[in-house]
């Protein structure tokens, strides 16, 4: 029925600019199980919801706009305005290289359709009469579409896109042995927003995104990482030993530096160690870090009898 439908509104609502019947090439990633017939029909089979009767088209609130498919961020509120339409329009994507142009000629005209570069979910089409400062008019289903609202960014996973709001977070890349472990303790921390683990340089290690009004980046690493893995043994973490398990902080900013050469040195004076303290403070961008697969994220809180060897030692500096 809501396919019959779609199609049979298609030629009247390219007239006003947002219908899409074309077909691209790619291929999907696997559906979300909980996607409605209408996100599949706009999202798979390039179909297009009417216009004033869904469900972002007249939504003001701050937040973020990510794909309904893949979850990545595409637009934001800030980009978002009125266009008449009845569909949400938005002046520019957060970052075009997340978005797929393809040249639609259906329907008995030129367009340029627009799709999600990491889901392949049609998302609508981009035209040059919108306004400053791009001049463009991305035309986009709602269906094609999850919105977040700023206060709920850290709690759905996408804190590192407050800064995008005038929000301030920092983010720390940690590297002290299995990432499980890590991720397991470094998530309970008041002022962590989000953590996720992946590879840098090689290492296992945990990226951070934490509150700076509630959490230093000293106070992270003295309370927390120093007591949670035994910085003397520079390849070796329990029974995990290699290159890929040493103790690393890899900093991002001149800052960070300063404050992990600090940290390491008063924590080595402290006496709470009684070998030398190892661990690597070395140089990284957040491009060097890769997000490990989703089998990996929140190990031991999908498996809590899980291995690990991290624990806070039972002191303080």
């Amino acid at each position: 029925m809501i396919a019959t439908t779609l199609r049979n509104l298609s030629v009247l609502l390219a007239i006003l600019g947002c219908a899409c019947t074309s077909s691209a090439e790619g291929r999907s990633p696997p559906l979300p199980s909980k996607l409605t017939p209408l996100q599949v029909e706009v999202t798979q089979r390039n179909g297009t919801e009417p216009p004033f009767h869904n469900e972002y088209w007249n939504e003001h609130r701050a937040g973020l706009y990510v794909d309904i498919v893949s979850g990545e961020p595409l637009f934001t509120s800030l980009d978002k305005f009125d266009s008449g339409t009845g569909w949400p329009s938005f002046t520019r994507p957060i970052d075009g290289g997340r978005i797929v142009e393809h040249k639609d000629v259906t329907l008995g005209m030129t367009r340029t359709e627009v799709r999600s570069r990491a889901g392949n979910s049609h998302l609508g089409h981009v035209f040059d009469d919108g306004p400053p400062p791009t001049g463009l008019r991305y035309c986009i289903n709602s269906a094609s579409l999850r919105f977040i609202p700023v206060a709920e960014l850290a709690s759905a996973g996408y804190a590192s896109s407050l800064p995008l709001f005038g929000v301030p977070v920092e983010t720390a890349v940690l590297a002290g042995g299995c990432f499980w472990g890590m991720q397991q303790i470094l998530r309970s921390i008041p002022g962590v927003l989000e953590t996720d683990v992946g590879y840098t340089d090689g290492a296992e290690s945990v990226r951070i995104i934490f509150d700076p009004a509630k959490l230093s980046y000293a106070d992270l690493l003295e309370k927390w990482y120093f007591r949670m893995h035994d910085p003397t043994h520079l390849n070796q973490q329990g029974n995990d030993i290699g290159r890929q398990y040493r103790s690393a902080i890899f900093y991002l900013t001149d800052a960070q530096k300063a404050t992990a050469e600090e940290v390491k040195e008063r924590v080595g004076r402290s006496g709470h160690w009684k070998a030398p303290i190892v661990t690597e403070i070395t140089a990284a961008k957040l491009s060097d870090y890769r997000r490990a697969p989703e089998e990996h994220q929140d190990y031991l809180k999908k498996h809590p009898n899980g291995y690990t060897c991290h624990y806070l030692r039972n002191w303080t500096i």
